[in-house]
């Protein structure tokens, strides 16, 4: 098999065990992360009706501030709090960034 479908599918195993295990709801939505080389892309997503709330899409330079984006919706939202779902990448770098972006701006996740 190719490396770079190897390491896809890998990323995407990791992702089905995270998802096994965390639920987003209205009150407390699912906060997804997908990375790809040139954006970083955030969604705010309500498992029990299979919604997507709100989304934020930013260069992966800026993945602090469409963290901060996503917090600053969901606070017009009134949404307080998040679960986390890292997508199945490693938690450092720009997703790391994402996350204390969303923190910084007072959502709990």
């Amino acid at each position: 098999m190719n490396p770079q479908k190897q390491k896809r599918q890998a990323r995407i195993q990791r992702h089905k065990r995270v998802r096994s295990r965390i639920f987003g709801t209205a009150n407390r939505p699912r906060l997804c992360v997908f990375r790809s080389h040139r954006f970083i892309e955030l969604q705010l997503i309500d498992d029990e009706k299979g919604h997507t709330l709100l989304a934020a899409r930013v260069p992966l330079k800026d993945a602090r501030k469409g963290g901060s984006i996503i917090s600053q919706k969901a606070k017009e939202s009134h949404i307080t709090g998040v679960v986390f779902d890292r997508g199945g990448y490693a938690y450092h770098g720009h997703v790391k960034e994402a996350a204390e972006g969303v923190r910084e701006n007072g959502l709990i996740a």
